[in-house]
C-alpha cells in the first residue's frame, strides 16, 4: 500500500508490516538523508475518512512526526536534515518489532541506521496531531506553492525589485524602475543579507506577504 524512496536512491522494497494499522520502513545510511518520498502505491486507497501519519525515527531521539498522507494527499515529501528536534520526539510502541529495535540500538560506524512509520488513523486524530507540529516542519504543506522552483523564484525577483524601487536614484515614472534608474551595490548586498536572514529564521514563508 505505501512506498518509499529516499532522494538519490532506490525505491525502498524493505517495508515491515507491524500490524494491521502500523508499518515501517528501516533507512540505511540515515545520516546521508536530506529528503524524502512517501506514498500510496495506488493499489489500496484509505477507508473513508481515514488517512496516515507518517513517523521518523533517529536512534536515541524516538519517533517524530513529520506529516501525514491521505487519499487527496497521496505523497509527501520531507526534509530530514536539519529538523529533527528532541523536544519534539516521543515513543510510539506500535512501532516496536524486536529485530528493528535491535538494528536501532546496535552501532555502526560512520553510519546509522533509521526507522519511517506509518500508522493508519482516523482523519480528525491526524489533523489534531498535524496541529502540534512545530512551524519549521508544518511550513511544506502551508508554502506548497513555492515546491515549484519558478514559481519561488519569480516571488524572489519580485522581493529584489519591490527593494531595490525603494532606493532607486533618477528618473521616475509611473512604472517604476526605468533604465535612467539605478541603484548602489551596497544596497543590494544589504537586501541580500536581510533575505537571507529573514529566510533562516522563519522560511521562505514571507514572500507570500508581498503577493
Amino acid at each position: 500500500m505505501f512506498g518509499c524512496v529516499v532522494a538519490g536512491r532506490l525505491i525502498q522494497t524493505n517495508l515491515h508490516q507491524v500490524d494491521d494499522t502500523h508499518a515501517i520502513f528501516e533507512l540505511p545510511s540515515a545520516s546521508t538523508i536530506n529528503h524524502i518520498c512517501v506514498f500510496l502505491l495506488g493499489t489500496v486507497p484509505f477507508p473513508d475518512t481515514y488517512g496516515a501519519t507518517v513517523h521518523f525515527h533517529w536512534p536515541g531521539k524516538g519517533f517524530q512526526l513529520l506529516g501525514a498522507l491521505s487519499n487527496d494527499k497521496p505523497s509527501a515529501i520531507f526534509r530530514l536534515r536539519g529538523v529533527f528536534s528532541t523536544q519534539t520526539s516521543l515513543t510510539h510502541a506500535a512501532f516496536q518489532v524486536p529485530s528493528v529495535s535491535a538494528n536501532l540500538d546496535a552501532s555502526f560506524e560512520g553510519d546509522v541506521n533509521a526507522i519511517l512509520g506509518i500508522s493508519v488513523e482516523p482523519l480528525a486524530a491526524i489533523q489534531a496531531q498535524l496541529a502540534t507540529l512545530p512551524s519549521a516542519l508544518a511550513r511544506p504543506a502551508a508554502s506548497s506553492a513555492l515546491s515549484e522552483p519558478t514559481a519561488l523564484a519569480e516571488k524572489i525577483v519580485k522581493h529584489l525589485f519591490n527593494y531595490l524601487s525603494s532606493f532607486a536614484a533618477g528618473g521616475t515614472s509611473s512604472t517604476g524602475l526605468s533604465t535612467d534608474n539605478y541603484v548602489q551595490m551596497r544596497t543590494i548586498t544589504r537586501w541580500y543579507e536581510t533575505f537571507i536572514s529573514k529566510v533562516r529564521a522563519g522560511g521562505t514563508g514571507f514572500l507570500d506577504k508581498d503577493q
